[in-house]
């Protein structure tokens, strides 16, 4: 079995946002050159995606959002839902071949073909809604393939989500679900979108406890990131006993990125990656994958990607 698979295919940059916006197609040309960077490819599986299923889709977003957003594409409407969420006519197969890419990713891991998986994928996911589009995000990707591991047999997942936006999208859909465990470690609500995630946000019914929010100050660095990640997020994971890590990858929480309003260095990715290699080798058998969100500095993108697959790839 090899150590790492990666889905990373070209038609994800048919999704077409427009001049100016920031989650646009060269994003996957600065991952990609992370990639060659890294000098794992040649040793890696390459994931084939394919659209997700459509039942698989509608199971977890409303049926009736699903046919607007292919509606909307085919009539080549510019916007869904906000207007951030630009659009093209490719954008309704490529947001499925995205969620369909890491679908297939959970399905070479527990198949044993791999023990981690990275999909750059885009759109990204996180902020996406059962029933609307929001923040660049159409399809929840991270959300779809829970569901996709828990259809396999996993019991208990966990998601844990570190780009600069909180992933309310991620969140609400898995808010009373006990068996999912959500960890969030994000710019302040007071201070940055969506405006969710504040830490008194923590599950309801049987899952209450199952969502832990980090909500950070503006400017929080690498160390505020240490402590949270030693007094929260490590005691939580080793209660919660995950079968499958899930990672919402954003590196938008970095000093240097345009949309955030943290302060943290590369240096902290790869270190609460290592933290997450060591939880998920006790826990789930190795097995982690790591999905792209955001990151709008292309420098950042590239060297960030790199040092992470690096780290998967071990």
């Amino acid at each position: 079995m090899k150590s790492l698979g990666i889905c990373h295919d070209t038609r994800f940059k048919q999704h077409r946002t427009g001049p100016g916006h920031p989650e646009c197609p060269a994003r996957l040309d600065a991952v990609g050159a992370g990639l060659q960077d890294a000098g794992v490819l040649a040793h890696a599986v390459a994931i084939e995606p394919e659209p997700i299923d459509r039942g698989a889709l509608e199971a977890r977003h409303d049926p009736a959002y699903v046919r607007r957003f292919e509606q909307a594409c085919r009539a080549g409407q510019p916007v869904i839902d906000v207007p951030d969420c630009t659009i093209s006519r490719e954008s309704f197969e490529i947001a499925r071949l995205a969620s369909g890419g890491v679908v297939a990713a959970v399905g070479g891991m527990l198949g044993g073909a791999y023990r981690r998986a990275f999909c750059a994928v885009r759109p990204p996911g996180h902020h996406a809604e059962p029933d609307r589009a929001m923040g660049f995000c159409m399809f929840n990707n991270v959300a779809l393939a829970a569901d996709a591991a828990r259809r396999a047999g996993v019991a208990r997942v966990l998601i844990l989500d570190w780009d600069v936006h909180h992933g309310n999208g991620t969140q609400h859909m898995f808010y009373h679900d006990p068996l999912v465990y959500y960890i969030s470690l994000h710019g302040h609500p007071e201070y940055l979108f969506p405006g969710t995630g504040l830490a008194e946000e923590i599950g309801e019914g049987d899952a209450r406890g199952t969502t832990l929010n980090l909500p950070l100050m503006p400017g929080a660095d690498d160390d505020v990131v240490r402590a949270a990640w030693r007094d929260s997020v490590a005691p939580a994971v080793r209660s919660f006993e995950p079968e499958l890590v899930i990672l919402s990858t954003g590196f938008d929480a970095h000093r240097a990125d345009p949309l955030g309003i943290l302060s943290w260095s590369d240096a902290i990715f790869e270190e609460m990656l290592e933290r997450v290699l060591e939880l998920a080798d006790r826990y789930a058998q190795g097995r982690i994958l790591s999905v792209l969100e955001g990151g709008y500095d292309f420098g950042v993108l590239r060297r960030c990607a790199a040092a992470h697959v690096r780290l998967l790839a071990q």
